[in-house]
């Protein structure tokens, strides 16, 4: 299924849709309730891990969120709101605790751009970055701060740090696929069919590729972002 094949693109609520979606408790790779609608190689996922194994290989490039609980992966030990990128390819044990519940964002066409996995650090030093297009904002253009942690050797997916002072701007077309996990701020953002919603921080939220979605932050926000863009 491609963006196309959906008639409402939008943001999605990834907190709420693990709360009511989450599956029984299991292996890592397989304790999992997929996101109905995406396409292209990309899945995410509602994730409850619990007891330990290894992992030979990942199947595909995959960022993972904490939720609850605790998760260990080889030697990172990941607690509430940390966030982790395990590239195609990489091997590692795994134990998870009783409770513990994740979001995983996995992408089946992007190649590996690292061995093992890559903890993403949510307090890096930012150098600056691009602004949006004057031609989109409404009102005055931000100053923007972003740290890269993991980019795939193909290019297709990203993850990182960005931050931005305050800014709004008109609906655009997202033609990548977008998770984002907030550690300060807020942010209001409007679909195409005027649907409104507002997070804060600590919620995590999904853009989905080919949504047209307007943004407006009154107070400096700062995001873990997961970016996938087929090539």
């Amino acid at each position: 299924m491609t963006p196309t094949d959906v008639t409402a693109r939008s943001f999605v609520d990834l907190r709420a849709f693990a709360d009511a979606s989450m599956p029984a408790p299991g292996d890592f790779l397989h304790a999992r309730t997929k996101l109905a609608g995406q396409g292209d190689g990309l899945s995410v996922m509602a994730c409850a891990p619990q007891g330990a194994g290894l992992v030979t290989g990942m199947p595909a490039d995959e960022f993972l969120i904490v939720l609850t609980g605790e998760l260990n992966i080889g030697a990172n030990v990941l607690g509430p709101d940390a966030c982790i990128v395990m590239p195609r390819g990489s091997a590692f044990s795994w134990a998870a605790a009783p409770g513990t519940r994740a979001i995983a964002m996995r992408c089946d066409t992007s190649t590996p751009g690292a061995q093992t996995p890559v903890v993403i650090n949510p307090d890096p030093v930012m150098a600056p970055s691009a602004a949006p297009s004057a031609a989109v904002l409404i009102g005055p253009a931000p100053t923007c701060h972003s740290f890269n942690d993991y980019k795939s050797a193909n290019g297709e997916l990203r993850c990182g740090t960005w931050s931005s002072t305050p800014y709004a701007r008109r609906a655009v077309r997202y033609d990548h696929a977008e998770l984002m996990y907030l550690i300060e701020g807020s942010v209001t953002l409007v679909d195409g069919a005027g649907r409104e919603k507002t997070f804060v921080k600590g919620d995590i939220f999904f853009v989905e590729r080919g949504a047209e979605c307007a943004w407006d932050n009154r107070e400096m926000v700062k995001k873990v972002y997961v970016i996938f863009r087929p090539a």
